[in-house]
């Protein structure tokens, strides 16, 4: 006998405009304006990798978690885009939804304290668009991200310039989207349909996969994702390897840095943390400053905030 299913036609959606939102347009920074002061060497020698591997057509790529658009970095994040100094962006849901809302209403990010009690954390009605989007967007055979940012042009959301997922569309440039079924708030809504979800999140895990082809002599980054960035980013890294070893090619030379808010002190990043040390599972350590780039790569580990980090970045870049 099959088990029970839970019957989402007896949820309470709720109007977005009843949420107290934490964030808003507002705190997304403007290219010319004030950015926090951080200083660091090492963001000129990554910025350095990254207009080397330019000037050889090699891949950049930059993989996000949702705090980096909470941070207000969305007009860094184009701009680079914009200027081809990013060939690839991906994220996770999370960075999705946010990237959606803030375009849809200038708003985005809920207390998950105040609204799980209440029990209506996520259950919003405007935000269930997300999965329209993604419902439409399977039927054209896009990825997730494509059919984010497509969504998000035509149907002329006001604050669309700010968005990433449709500066992509606009653009050409992929903006990937990585999902885990029952991550995000929009798995709750009524209208999620989990076969979409899955075949657009996987169509963006093989484009994903086809830029990594591109990685030799490129640069990897990773902004705060601890768990989606270096697993994805490791499984793409396999098949791409797999590929050009057979083409009598290697993926080996390249740079990776990771932008987070672990202190890893002075410790030797290049080598894999023993497994009895709690850092052992902190990913991006073992798996994108260690292991992938073992065999011929650099690495770097940048602490700091993301809204410092970024945007410092950008600025080098961008001259």
């Amino acid at each position: 006998m099959p088990y029970e299913l839970f019957d989402r036609s007896r949820l309470r959606l709720l109007p977005l405009s009843n949420r107290v939102h934490d964030v808003s347009v507002d705190e997304v920074m403007e290219i010319d304006g004030e950015i926090p002061q951080f200083e660091n060497s090492k963001l000129g020698e990554i910025a350095g990798h990254i207009l080397a591997a330019r000037e050889r057509g090699a891949a950049v790529i930059l993989m996000y978690g949702a705090h980096v658009i909470r941070k207000g970095n969305a007009r860094f994040m184009i701009r680079l885009m914009e200027e081809g100094l990013i060939t690839h962006f991906a994220t996770n849901g999370a960075g999705a939804i946010h990237d959606f809302e803030m375009a849809m209403c200038g708003s985005t990010c809920e207390s998950v304290a105040k609204y799980i009690s209440e029990g209506q954390f996520g259950l919003w009605t405007e935000t269930g668009r997300f999965n329209e989007a993604v419902n439409l967007g399977v039927r054209e055979g896009l990825g997730f991200g494509e059919a984010a940012g497509k969504y998000i042009v035509e149907n002329n959301f006001p604050y669309s310039g700010i968005s990433v997922l449709a500066a992509g569309y606009r653009n050409h440039v992929p903006v990937t989207v990585h999902v885990g079924i029952g991550n995000d708030i929009v798995h709750e809504h009524p209208n999620c349909d989990g076969a979409a979800i899955g075949a657009a999140s996987y169509t963006d895990f093989l484009i994903y996969a086809k830029s990594v082809e591109n990685l030799e002599h490129g640069v990897f980054l990773n902004f705060g994702s601890a768990v989606t960035g270096p697993e994805v980013y490791l499984k793409c890294l396999a098949m791409a390897r797999n590929v050009a070893k057979q083409e009598g090619r290697k993926i080996a030379d390249f740079t990776t840095a990771v932008f987070d808010m672990q202190p890893l002190g002075q410790e030797d990043i290049s080598s894999t943390p023993p497994i009895g040390n709690p850092r052992y599972y902190f990913r991006p350590w073992k798996t994108i400053l260690s292991r992938t780039v073992a065999d011929g790569g650099r690495s770097y580990y940048v602490e700091g905030d993301h809204r410092a980090t970024l945007s410092n970045l950008a600025r080098l870049l961008l001259g």
